[in-house]
């Protein structure tokens, strides 16, 4: 029966020389069940890696799960199991029973299935193979191959589908389905303004608590929201509506559930045989083995699954940190050091390189993401420069120092003003993203608003301060769900976000707000074409800590319609407020704190004209009361080159687009800004 097997083609022997080497990029295609005609009969044909197994067998309703009716046989040398089974149809459930060496029987679910029964149930699904979809994305993916990310807008709308919104509870749990959620979520991706969103908990996985991040179905999208042709078509539609599509990917650990990976053959297959490495002491989980080539072909095929089969546009690893350090997470003596007594593990830096090698050589404008909290260096590099090659890093430390100094009593801020501009003095070092993510606002953290201090109205002057410097501060940007609305409570994955909040104005005003934003965001390259270059960026006064005021310019290549930016992190009115600018010319004020984007509200920019004068170590200034929590964005020219006539030196403002100098400020004598302080 072997060799009649082995002529079947379905898995040749090339193929098992390619995944023993860890190259096989489309084993997916191989491996798994897949319907096959063979011998004139229509069925499906399953084939399963269990190198240590004694036996195996296909049980499933088709067969009434009889472990003797569907028995598998060993092909080559590489511990590949396969059999051919007829008649069976789209729908039917099934799982490898693994015999192993010491007698026990183990019912698995098929590591590379494409669906899986809806939880609570654990089994595999036989379904249309993904490539039989028709996609309608074609302009969407040619424009992404020729937009190089790291020079892009990237605005990311983090969000859980399951608690984003909810339908019927009596149908499905309540999960609303792919289809449904495609409409509702490119509506308002669009509307806010948004130009990816990324998704958690899209591979299958059997606990709704773990959000995602304990897989047991690598490569099925989870079927809590429908089929794979449905998720295909939720991708589809966002990419038709301008909308890029990133998936969290776990490739760190898997959970010790009894029909998963764990022991998959009776013995470690996909882990660590050592549980000084294969465990994970903190989340109860196993570690995949980074060294053994199959091991690594299942993880590199499957990221490739999800941009071949899915048209996904990026990957965001989650858990980098652990993967990098055999010591993360354990005490002293339950580790083991590398070879050379170092506490890095070289078997997953070779993996990352490997991986981020052949992403980066598509050319296809897909990216890959590490959430990395640690300074391991040159995350972003590329492995020719001995980086790991990712794509982008999320600035795991801007977001705790952000944060930290967000929390404080706007009193106490001006002792703590380097929180908010350190990550200014390496943000070159990578390519790095922003982010205000789930882990943010959950178990006690606090939602956004309620990190804020003050009492409600105070609340929200805080949020637009926080959400305006992230805008003007290099990186692409990252919000969760909720937190653009100002979701009051944590966030819970078992119940749908408080969208009934915007029917109050203060709620829909800060949505407004940072719909404001993210439209800004698009619209000026200034701040996102040169995000790791300091020609982008430079600061006005980065050393106000005593009224807690940042003042910084963002520049593109260009220098055409840069941005001036002043915030506020107070309640306490500036009336004399001043900032420097670099040279003469008109400075058009596009959002403020009351207004938000002036473009959006209908109003024209408000133009200021800078006046001559020393200010912040600027030849020129603006004069503009800046009010509590107050918030000036300008936009401005390079001048052109021709000399400066005397009545262009006033400042002041005129609401009908106008220019002229206030009585006030030609009696003012003009001073440094550092030297005009008032204490709260």
């Amino acid at each position: 029966m072997a060799d009649q097997y082995q002529a079947t083609g379905f898995i040749t022997e090339d193929d098992c020389y390619l995944f023993g080497q860890g190259t096989h990029y489309e084993i997916y295609k191989k491996l798994g069940a897949h319907p096959r005609t063979f011998k004139g009969a229509d069925g499906w044909y399953f084939a399963v890696w269990a190198p240590h197994a004694q036996a195996v067998s296909v049980v499933g309703d088709f067969n009434d799960w009889n472990p003797d009716a569907n028995p598998c046989e060993k092909i080559f040398q590489g511990g590949i199991w396969e059999t051919f089974i007829p008649g069976l149809q789209n729908g039917m459930l099934y799982k490898f029973l693994i015999r192993t060496r010491d007698g026990r029987l183990l019912y698995k679910a098929d590591p590379y299935a494409r669906s899986a029964e809806f939880r609570p149930g654990t089994a595999s699904c036989l379904v249309e193979e993904p490539w039989t979809y028709r996609w309608n994305d074609a302009a969407w993916m040619e424009e992404r191959a020729s937009t190089e990310q790291r020079h892009a807008p990237i605005s990311i709308y983090e969000c859980h589908l399951g608690s984003w919104k909810k339908g019927d509870p009596a149908v499905r749990d309540g999960f609303l389905d792919y289809r449904t959620l495609a409409v509702q979520l490119a509506d308002y991706l669009n509307q806010m303004g948004y130009t990816h969103v990324e998704l958690m908990g899209i591979a299958e996985h059997p606990f709704d608590g773990s959000w995602g991040y304990q897989v047991t179905g690598y490569y099925a999208p989870t079927s809590r929201y429908g089929s794979i042709h449905d998720f295909q078509y939720l991708v589809d539609f966002l990419h038709q509506r301008g909308i890029g599509v990133i998936l969290d990917w776990v490739p760190a650990h898997f959970p010790r559930d009894e029909f998963g990976l764990a022991d998959f053959d009776g013995q470690a297959c996909y882990e660590y045989a050592d549980p000084r490495k294969g465990e994970h002491p903190d989340w109860g989980t196993k570690v995949f083995d980074y060294g053994k080539t199959e091991v690594k072909n299942f993880l590199i095929a499957n990221a490739l699954y999800w941009l071949n089969e899915h048209h996904i546009d990026g990957l965001r690893v989650d858990a980098v940190a652990s993967m990098l350090y055999l010591d993360y997470g354990r005490q002293s003596g339950n580790w083991v050091p590398n070879k050379y007594g170092g506490n890095e593990n070289l078997e997953a830096i070779e993996f990352f390189k490997h991986l981020n090698s052949v992403i980066a050589g598509r050319k296809d404008g897909t990216m890959i993401i590490a959430e990395e909290s640690t300074a391991w260096p040159m995350v972003t590099h590329s492995p020719e420069e001995n980086g790991l090659g990712f794509t982008f890093k999320w600035n795991m430390g801007w977001m705790h120092d952000f944060l930290a100094y967000m929390k404080l009593d706007p009193y106490f801020r001006k002792g703590a003003h380097h929180n908010m501009t350190f990550g200014l003095t390496y943000f070159t070092s990578e390519n790095f993203i922003l982010p205000l993510s789930h882990d943010e606002v959950v178990h006690l953290k606090c939602s956004m608003i309620n990190k804020m201090p003050g009492i409600y109205e105070d609340k929200f002057a805080n949020l637009k301060c926080a959400y305006t410097f992230m805008l003007g501060h290099p990186g692409k940007k990252l919000l969760f769900m909720g937190q653009d609305f100002a979701q009051w409570h944590e966030w819970d994955e078992k119940v749908s976000l408080n969208w009934e909040l915007l029917e109050q104005p203060i709620h829909r005003d800060l949505q407004n707000f940072v719909r404001g934003l993210l439209h800004l965001y698009r619209a000026y390259p200034c701040l996102y074409r040169m995000d790791d270059s300091w020609q982008g960026f430079e600061w006005i006064n980065a050393n106000d800590a005593e009224r807690s005021i940042f003042s910084f310019l963002r520049y593109d290549e260009e220098k055409k319609k840069s941005l001036l930016f002043a915030i506020n992190f107070t309640p306490v009115e500036r009336a004399d407020y001043m900032v420097g600018v670099p040279h003469e010319g008109i400075y058009r004020q596009i959002l403020d704190e009351k207004t938000g984007s002036y473009e959006l509200a209908g109003k024209a920019p408000v133009r200021f004209r800078a006046y001559k004068g020393e200010c912040d170590g600027r030849p020129f200034h603006v004069f503009n009361p800046l009010g509590p929590y107050g918030i000036q964005v300008y936009e401005f020219d390079e001048p052109k080159k021709r000399p400066v006539r005397k009545t262009e030196v006033s400042a002041g403002r005129q609401d009908g687009g106008g220019v002229k100098k206030p009585a006030q400020a030609r009696k003012r004598t003009i001073r440094k800004t550092a030297s005009r302080k008032k204490k709260i």
